[in-house]
């Protein structure tokens, strides 16, 4: 192809990549032109290796905006959790890494004592279903049910779950740190109920189930949603002290209390 037919093209390049809101095509098409002509590669060998830059760059920046979209406190990746302290929990979650739950609509529930890393796992797997193409949205259970009560408030309530159901995944944090009253407890009830076998959630708590029907006020309630959470779900309980003591002379925080104790005389 002489210089004039070899202009044109990439003028026709330009023009299609800026057509298709794809300018990185025509950059890539230009710096792999002759790396594909020296070593002789076919046109489709060409054409695979161009698209594949753009797709990419576009599931990079996708997934940049998916993160940001998500509203994580900040953000934190499994290569830099301290695996130190929670050894046994690594396997499983090299395994959840693949991303394979949330093709299942599985969920995953994080236990254990304040401080040992159950937001850091959570926001973690969070930012790798965005890298996956999932859309994700982070909240404490306080936060979630705020935002379900004011939608149920103003009527909506049907419409912001079907909403919600869009997302592959749910983080839910914090589950205990405070007990709701009955109507939040039957909001978040329903919000569980309508991801059920449909999308994923993640949930962190400082209580094993068991102390589950004293945050949510009701034993059936809390064994109803138990139910549907574990029905398809991979369960991690975390052991040891908070990492934000250690090197203070703290062992552990005092348990959290969701029922009100009798004062003694």
């Amino acid at each position: 192809m002489g210089p004039a037919k070899t202009t044109e093209a990439a003028k026709q390049i330009t023009y299609l990549a800026a057509a298709l809101k794809a300018p990185r095509i025509n950059e890539a098409a230009s710096r792999l032109a002759d790396q594909a002509r020296d070593a002789g590669w076919s046109f489709e060998d060409y054409l695979a290796a161009v698209l594949e830059r753009e797709v990419s760059a576009r599931n990079a920046s996708g997934a940049q905006l998916r993160i940001k979209a998500a509203g994580f406190p900040a953000r934190k990746t499994l290569e830099d959790f301290d695996w130190n302290a929670q050894p046994t929990a690594r396997p499983q979650l090299a395994a959840l890494a693949s991303g394979g739950f949330l093709l299942e609509a599985r969920n995953v529930v994080l236990l254990g004592p304040p401080g040992t890393g159950k937001t850091h796992l959570a926001t973690a797997l969070g930012i790798i279903a965005a890298g996956h193409g999932h859309r994700v949205l982070f909240a404490t259970a306080t936060d979630w049910v705020t935002r379900l009560s004011e939608a149920h408030r103003q009527g909506r309530l049907p419409q912001e779950l079907a909403r919600l159901r869009r997302y592959g995944l749910i983080i839910v944090d914090e589950v205990g740190y405070l007990p709701f009253e009955q109507d939040a407890a039957n909001l978040f009830f329903q919000l569980v109920s309508s991801r059920y076998e449909h999308a994923s959630l993640i949930l962190t708590s400082n209580l094993p189930f068991s102390g589950w029907g004293g945050v949510f006020g009701d034993q059936a309630v809390a064994a109803a949603m138990i139910d549907r959470i574990v029905h398809h779900a991979d369960v991690l309980t975390l052991k040891g002290a908070s990492y934000r003591l250690r090197g203070r002379g703290i062992d552990s925080l005092p348990s959290i209390r969701t029922t009100t104790d009798e004062t003694s005389g």
